[in-house]
């Protein structure tokens, strides 16, 4: 019979609760302060803090039991995003192309040769930081990705334009052709900036060419990333390295002036900022 009006068990006493009890308590609406007299005794004081008690674990029951078992989140499939991405880890970077594979000590020279820059922006940031930029300088905000993308990379390389095509004309315009990462410029970025910019451009490579801007915009930001890394930083990195051996093993016509630059980019993620497990084995 207990089974059958449903049966609930006081965790406190062992005495079983049946939803016919957790109903005629709720109707009794007890008040512990409306029962008590006026000049309460020690003993009705007890009395009434047990009372309170029991019924507070009644009705807290009660409340459980108008809880359904399973509860569905409505949501709203256009508030998703379209396009979403996945990154999946994995362990290494793919080997270098037979025959690409830089040597021990040209890794370790890149290393200290990148060292001497580090030492030398952080010596002299805040004399570039006063510099004032070239009016035409127009550094894009925080937030802004695609800004920055035409900022370091111009709109020649943003929006695919043959360089032939355009190479007569272009001089020195940086709107077309991207401005390079002068020290009067990455000397204002903070850490939050050159994490920004970093992974900004580490998403355009993921999916575009390897280009000579580029290059040059990851071993400027590399140079002001601060150590210990943040985890963010850890991350993007890395995933950099990862991306540098998958365009240089998928290059047809191998470069060798690209793929020194991809070379580099690996040596300093994987010695410099010991990623050890990244790192190109010596020919």
């Amino acid at each position: 019979m207990a089974a059958a009006v449903g049966l609930d068990q006081d965790v406190r006493s062992g005495v079983p609760v049946t939803r016919a009890h957790l109903s005629a308590a709720a109707a009794l609406s007890w008040d512990p302060v409306h029962h008590c007299s006026d000049t309460p005794t020690q003993k009705q004081n007890e009395i009434s803090t047990e009372r309170f008690q029991d019924y507070t674990w009644i009705y807290s029951r009660i409340e459980a039991a108008r809880c359904p078992d399973v509860v569905v989140a409505q949501i709203d499939p256009k508030k998703l995003r379209k396009k979403q991405t996945v990154n999946i880890a994995i362990s290494g970077c793919q080997p270098a192309p037979e025959g690409y594979s830089p040597t021990l000590k040209w890794q370790q020279q890149q290393v200290a040769n990148f060292s001497s820059v580090r030492q030398s922006l952080n010596k002299h940031r805040n004399h570039w930081r006063s510099q004032d930029l070239d009016s035409n300088v127009n550094m894009p905000k925080l937030e802004d990705e695609e800004g920055w993308k035409k900022f370091c990379l111009g709109e020649r390389v943003y929006s695919e334009i043959d360089a032939e095509s355009d190479h007569e004309n272009l001089g020195i315009d940086y709107i077309k052709v991207g401005f390079p990462p002068l020290l009067s410029i990455v000397s204002r970025m903070n850490q939050a900036t050159v994490t920004s910019v970093l992974e900004y451009l580490i998403s355009w490579f993921g999916e575009k060419k390897f280009t000579p801007e580029l290059g040059r915009w990851f071993y400027a930001l590399l140079a002001c990333l601060e150590k210990p890394l943040l985890p963010e930083a850890h991350s993007l990195i890395r995933q950099l390295a990862r991306r540098c051996s998958e365009v240089r093993v998928l290059e047809e016509n191998k470069n060798e002036e690209q793929v020194s630059a991809l070379n580099l980019l690996i040596c300093l993620v994987s010695r410099y900022f010991d990623q050890r497990d990244l790192a190109d084995e010596p020919s």
